[in-house]
């Protein structure tokens, strides 16, 4: 391990802003935080949104300086990147960014019911061969339903033609509320102060010529989710 990697690891035990749940506080068992980032971390009751697989935390960061009326929060399980993330938001005294050092997989053991009230998913694997490991399954779904409030907004943003139609098709299949779809947010104008915040592997997308995809929909509590049925292959790459 790099000594350059071996300073972050150490700087990130000093940052506020990160928490670094061990895994048997996490692991079937409630971490300490649950419930309770409205009263202790943030000490108010603005709207929470996270970032999930958040990396160097770019887009975390970026939305906390755009809406300083809401709370973000990055997770990804790689400390060195949250580092930059963590850093940046205690250099800057952001008082609305905060970041988790967690597994996707326990996120229920971080958030409690109605305490999330927007998801973001940025660029993550798109998991071709992995249903169970993909971030818009059924499976992911019920779990963002155990802490998302009722008809929360979960947005994703790809590079993947395969997520962006097996997200598509599961919220199709499973009656979801679909707020927008579009194949190509950049090449349609559609890329906002708020779409257009780039990081870094979606730099290095654009500057290959990929098209970056948006889509976003209601997550409502009630109701069994299912797996899409659609013919996957013609979307691989």
């Amino acid at each position: 391990m790099g000594k350059d990697k071996l300073k972050r690891f150490e700087e990130n035990k000093s940052f506020r802003c990160l928490y670094q749940p061990e895994f048997e506080e996490v692991f079937r068992t409630d971490y300490k935080i649950k419930g309770l980032w409205h009263k202790e971390h943030f000490a108010n009751q603005r709207d929470i949104v996270l970032e999930l697989g958040c990396g160097r935390g770019e887009y975390t960061i970026a939305l906390a300086r755009k809406y300083p009326h809401k709370s973000f929060i990055g997770v990804d399980i790689k400390g060195a990147r949250l580092w930059r993330g963590a850093k940046t938001a205690t250099d800057e005294q952001m008082d609305n960014a905060a970041f988790v050092r967690c597994r996707i997989e326990f996120i229920e053991s971080v958030f409690a019911r109605d305490e999330v009230s927007e998801i973001w998913i940025t660029f993550p694997d798109p998991q071709i061969k992995r249903d169970n490991k993909r971030l818009t399954s059924a499976g992911f779904l019920q779990r963002y339903r155990t802490f998302l409030k009722d008809g929360g907004v979960v947005h994703l943003k790809t590079d993947s033609p395969f997520l962006y139609n097996y997200t598509l098709e599961l919220v199709k299949q499973n009656n979801l509320e679909l707020l927008e779809a579009n194949e190509d947010i950049y090449g349609s104008g559609r890329a906002d102060e708020l779409l257009s915040v780039k990081t870094r592997y979606e730099s290095q997308f654009l500057s290959m010529g990929m098209k970056i995809t948006y889509l976003s929909f209601c997550l409502r509590r009630d109701g069994a989710l299912k797996e899409p049925v659609w013919d996957s292959e013609q979307f691989e790459r």
